[in-house]
């Protein structure tokens, strides 16, 4: 009966009777194989090949020295100069076996150093980059064969690591004294992720970058930054001596905002600009401003030596209101004008009032804007009649002054709001460039009330 071989390592196995006076040397071939099996090897590869097979045994085993392969020893280092990542098949692709490989591979080309990658059939692969080693079993499970990291999801106790990683390492932990543990790694997105069991990123470094991203929220004592922020940070929180802690952000709408629980603004500071907005009241012993407003001013407070305080506003109404605590207009600025409009009374000093509107081209109707003048000097150049206005306060109290033309001979007609003498009108002077003047006193609102004329000043 003839000898038959282990799947795996083609161990011969002699048949009863079998092999008469060579039987020593059968026994010899087999402990050669053994021997290996628990052995390395270093195996060289073709210069610049992209393919390489490694042997486990020969598809039809025989006796004697050629049954000795390669693939029969447990550690094996590759060697050889490369152009390429090279692919080693492991047959045949029905022996399973475990490795323990080395790319000690060099580069010949101009991209290297290179990877090679390990396969037995169409199943799995595995790819040891150079300068790496890794345990790896092929299961010689035929067409369908896989090779499979031995060690793809480990579990030690403890891991000791005693040197240093290095630049394009894919994942490594190492050790320095200096230095202490190290994590490295290299991948398209992030080099470093450390992720929760969901699967959810917790901390993240991106591809080349000294940032650490943390997801969620940070819980500490305290968090000390020891170094300025930089324009153009998204968020960022920095210190220096000399200007203490620094809050720097970038955004569409706001630099920075701080909100409070219930996610409303509280303070904002508008992309690019230096002005805060404060949403809410200010509670302070003193507010202190210590520069100029600027025109277009939505509401600002400011200071100079020479003016004192400011109050500037902006409004399509007024520029500035002040109001009681009843939230009633007390005064009022109109929108672009230099007019105080009060509501109440003054009490007390003196008061001034000698804005005067001087119109030398006035005819057909005319609206006066009490609002803006106490006093109306108006050169009449046809017939005028006063419209009723809209503008007037009670007790306001002014003169109109009416001039004639080199024409003359132009009269005045009231609106129902003006209430003349004995309800006569106004008859003023018809010589050419006559001076007539009107006192006006308003009662209430739509009942301005005309004094007598006084004409023909000279």
């Amino acid at each position: 009966m003839a000898s038959s071989y282990t799947t795996n390592f083609a161990i011969e196995k002699m048949a009863t009777g079998d092999q008469s006076g060579t039987w020593g040397t059968t026994t010899n071939h087999n402990f050669d194989i053994l021997d290996r099996i628990a052995s390395y090897k270093s195996v060289a590869i073709t210069t610049n090949a992209d393919t390489h097979t490694l042997t486990v045994r020969e598809a039809s085993p025989g006796s004697g020295t050629e049954n000795l392969q390669d693939g029969m020893y447990r550690v094996i280092k590759f060697t050889g100069a490369l152009d390429s990542n090279c692919t080693v098949t492991i047959a045949p692709n029905s022996a399973s076996a475990l490795f323990i490989f080395i790319n000690a591979t060099t580069d010949s080309g101009s991209s290297g150093p290179y990877s090679l990658i390990f396969t037995q059939g169409s199943g799995a692969n595995v790819t040891v980059v150079n300068g790496k080693s890794a345990v790896v079993y092929a299961d010689g499970a035929g067409s369908g064969a896989a090779v499979i990291n031995a060690l793809d999801k480990p579990l030690f106790g403890t891991i000791s690591a005693t040197a240093d990683t290095a630049a394009g390492d894919s994942a490594s932990m190492g050790y320095t004294a200096s230095e202490g543990l190290i994590l490295t790694g290299q991948g398209s997105t992030n080099d470093v992720t450390i992720k929760n069991d969901a699967d959810a990123d917790v901390i993240t470094i991106a591809t080349g970058g000294t940032s650490v991203d943390i997801v969620g929220d940070v819980t500490a004592a305290t968090v000390q930054a020891d170094g300025d922020t930089s324009a153009g940070d998204n968020a960022a929180m920095g210190y220096t001596a000399a200007e203490g802690l620094i809050l720097t952000g970038q955004g569409s709408t706001n630099d920075i905002t701080i909100k409070n629980d219930a996610d409303a603004d509280v303070i904002t500071i508008a992309t690019g600009a230096t002005n805060v907005d404060i949403v809410g009241s200010v509670t302070a012993a003193t507010v202190n401003a210590d520069g100029d407003t600027s025109a277009g001013d939505n509401a600002a407070m400011g200071y100079t030596a020479a003016e004192g305080l400011i109050l500037t506003g902006q409004g399509s109404t007024n520029d500035v209101t002040i109001k009681n605590d009843a939230d009633a207009d007390v005064l009022e600025i109109p929108t672009g004008t230099t007019n105080v409009t009060v509501a109440g009374q003054f009490n007390g000093g003196t008061i001034i009032l000698a804005e005067t509107d001087t119109d030398t081209s006035n005819t057909g109707s005319v609206t006066i804007d009490f609002s803006a003048h106490q006093n109306f000097v108006l050169t009449l150049t046809g017939n005028v009649t006063l419209a009723n206005p809209s503008t007037e306060s009670v007790g306001q109290a002014g003169v109109f002054v009416f001039i004639q033309d080199g024409t003359g001979s132009r009269t005045l007609s009231l609106g129902t709001d003006y209430e003349s003498p004995a309800g006569g009108g106004i008859t003023l002077s018809t010589a050419a460039s006559a001076v007539d003047v009107v006192p006006y006193f308003v009662k209430a609102s739509g009942s301005i009330q005309l004094g007598a004329p006084q004409l023909a000043f000279s």
